[in-house]
């Protein structure tokens, strides 16, 4: 099975993976470079505004609101 996983390679050519990957045999793999830099500091952005969000997010108003996306008991 081909699997791409995303990954930043610094200025001295050091690979680190943006994810965990599980081998259970080294494998080859294929690295492609990307004109654009990096995006990890997006998913940091998120990470660190989530619990802002969820003071928010987690209130008896905003259940109410969006209960009827649920689905029927």
């Amino acid at each position: 099975m081909i699997q791409t996983v995303e990954a930043v390679i610094d200025e001295q050519g050091k690979v680190q993976l943006l994810e965990a990957i599980q081998l259970s045999v080294p494998r080859r793999a294929l690295v492609t470079i990307l004109d654009e830099g990096p995006t990890s500091f997006a998913d940091e952005t998120a990470l660190l505004s989530e619990a802002v969000l969820a003071e928010d997010w987690n209130r008896p108003e905003e259940d109410d609101a969006w209960s009827h996306l649920q689905s029927a008991k």
